[in-house]
């Protein structure tokens, strides 16, 4: 057995926390056209709806929103796809495995955890998660051959197509309300479920919004091509690398409440870099890191700069928010069930929440200071919040502190 790598150093929490903000590009703005390299660095949330684009543009410099919709739109070098946690991502289309097939379960322990709102109603079916995800990735390709389709949509024509396989009783279960939605039916809800798997596969990405729903299509006809290949295990193994390269040093147990993903099966990822990490000493904690990432974080770059963080946003994902925020209150406050605000950083410091309101063409931001800052400060958050205009399709940008 190799000799487990190791180093004596004690790493402290501000080398960890700047480290992390240069691992997502937040000590310094990536050069305008950065637009691949930042998304591919460990992917970036849309949740809500235009989440993703704030926070690339906290990342790199004279960003647009044009930008980033031609990207997903017209050049299809990015791709939005459910992914991490269940949730839609943007990420380089190129790097598409790693964001879907470096996450896709193994089998139905792991099938039933990354869906696991969808237990009970498997249980009452008397269905495995197996067999719907299999039924519904057979079903998807004719579904959605020629046609965008809501998520509603898809629930009811795949359970639709679903139901034509099971027995008269998991049929009637199938058929009985949904205990999610009273308007659904239970068979749609566990599709609706299973589609998170599905376009694990591969199967399926997101298409323009169609007023306010969210629409879907083939990932296959989106493209005109299918999405480019990888190895299973290769993509496991590069979800971890850029896992620890944006939060390292960190623990495989942090690793799968980031990812969405049974401890087993982020444990077998673990496991496939495992030759590749190097033990330290997180303040007393043992954690790990990739062995190339070791110099940058015994001396990380510098932060400096204002940065208005969305809610969801990547670096907010990291797993132990104590180390970003000490205290306990705060930390309920900044991480919700839902509705969470955003945050302002100074100098990769934490100083406050925002949150916006737009009043016609107006956009006011409710700037919440939990440091003092300086006068100067104040008018350096002012002057960052003007950027955001255009994201919000306002024309003028007020702060509130």
């Amino acid at each position: 057995m190799a000799k487990r790598k190791q180093t004596s150093r004690v790493f402290t929490c501000s080398q960890v926390l700047a480290f992390r903000l240069d691992g997502h590009n937040l000590a310094t703005r990536l050069p305008h056209g950065s637009l691949l390299p930042a998304a591919a660095a460990c992917s970036v949330q849309n949740t809500p709806p235009g989440s993703a684009a704030l926070a690339l543009h906290a990342r790199i410099a004279e960003l647009s929103p044009g930008d980033v919709d031609r990207a997903l739109e017209i050049d299809k070098t990015l791709l939005q796809v459910w992914s991490m946690r269940a949730s839609p991502h943007d990420f380089p289309t190129g790097d598409a495995a790693v964001f879907t097939l470096g996450l896709l379960p193994g089998d139905e322990e792991s099938l039933r955890f990354f869906i696991r709102g969808a237990g009970p109603a498997l249980d009452k079916v008397g269905i495995s998660a197996t067999e719907v995800v299999e039924r519904t990735a057979a079903a998807l390709p004719e579904v959605l051959d020629g046609h965008d389709l809501t998520k509603d949509q898809l629930g009811v024509e795949l359970a639709r197509r679903v139901a034509q396989q099971l027995t008269s009783q998991q049929l009637a279960e199938w058929q009985s309300p949904s205990w999610h939605a009273p308007d659904q039916r239970l068979g749609e809800s566990i599709v609706r479920f299973a589609l998170s798997i599905v376009a694990l596969q591969g199967l399926l990405c997101f298409a323009p919004r169609q007023g306010r729903a969210a629409t879907f299509v083939r990932t296959d006809r989106w493209l005109g091509s299918p999405l480019p290949e990888m190895n299973r295990e290769q993509a496991q193994a590069e979800l971890v690398r850029r896992y620890l390269h944006c939060y390292g040093p960190s623990t495989v147990k942090h690793l799968a409440e980031w990812a969405g993903i049974a401890p087993t099966q982020a444990a077998q990822s673990w496991r496939l870099v495992e030759h590749e990490l190097i033990e330290v000493d997180f303040e007393g904690r043992r954690a790990w890191l990739h062995e190339r990432d070791l110099p940058r974080l015994a001396s990380p770059a510098t932060p400096e700069g204002i940065r208005f963080l969305p809610p969801h946003e990547p670096y907010l994902q990291l797993r132990d928010r104590a180390t970003l925020v000490p205290d306990r209150a705060l930390q309920r406050h900044l991480w919700r069930p839902s509705g969470n605000p955003g945050i302002v950083l100074v100098d990769g410091c934490f100083v406050a929440a925002w949150r916006p309101r737009k009043t016609g063409q107006r956009l006011k931001l409710a700037v919440d200071l939990f440091t003092p800052v300086s006068q100067k400060v104040r008018s350096q958050v002012e002057t960052e919040a003007a950027t955001l205009a255009p994201y919000r399709r306002s024309t003028t940008v007020e702060v509130e502190f």
